[in-house]
């Protein structure tokens, strides 16, 4: 059956053709999400020479899926290409947001909204590790600034009232945010209070040597 064999040589050709994209999308993927957790990891260190460096690196990934998935729709919103896109989200608000720069939105970055609302409810704990490690060295401002952020995001995720098939799972990392960020908010208050309570205490001491 000559065209049967035809059909069968089609088929093979097809199916290489998706496993090669497939195998190279895995390995970006995997590329991307590394290059992703190091810039996140430069924020914290504050080495944002760094960590733009590693989100270069992350853009040119995920532009390469973009491009050489353009022909295979359903490998290039697949979970593993997805969450890795997402992760390239969370790193670029994330690293935006503690510089007080701008936040960049999807079509800047060249993803979904799907992928970008997701990584954007991951900023809301990578915000919260900062407000932390500022907390240790006293109140201040930019506690309040990342804060407000938080808020902020919340009150966007909240909106997003959609099917989890379309969003994949984001309500649940909404009410992770949610957690996330009222934890945060009584983490602050009681850093602040203990430092106001420190404050008094150090000028009553003052005051009791000055009198004796």
């Amino acid at each position: 059956m000559p065209k049967l064999e035809a059909i069968a040589e089609a088929l093979h050709a097809d199916l290489e053709a998706r496993t090669a994209a497939r195998d190279r999308a895995l390995a970006n993927a995997r590329q991307l999400i590394r290059f992703c957790a190091h810039a996140i990891r430069a924020v914290h260190r504050d080495d944002h020479a760094q960590a733009a460096e590693k989100l270069a690196a992350a853009r040119a990934l995920a532009e390469e899926l973009r491009a050489d998935l353009a022909a295979f729709p359903e490998l290039y919103y697949a979970g593993y290409t997805q969450d890795a896109l997402k992760e390239f989200a969370e790193a670029s608000i994330v690293h935006a947001l503690t510089r007080d720069g701008e936040i960049p939105g999807p079509a800047e970055l060249g993803i979904p909204a799907s992928a970008y609302v997701r990584g954007l409810a991951e900023t809301v704990g990578e915000l919260r590790r900062r407000v932390l490690d500022l907390l240790r060295h006293g109140y201040s401002a930019e506690i309040e600034r990342l804060l407000g952020l938080m808020d902020d995001i919340y009150a966007v995720l909240v909106t997003m009232d959609y099917p989890d098939a379309v969003t994949y799972g984001l309500r649940r990392l909404t009410d992770i945010a949610r957690s996330l960020l009222e934890r945060t908010r009584g983490d602050v208050t009681l850093g602040l209070r203990q430092q106001v309570l420190e404050g008094a205490l150090s000028r009553l001491e003052s005051r009791l040597a000055d009198e004796t």
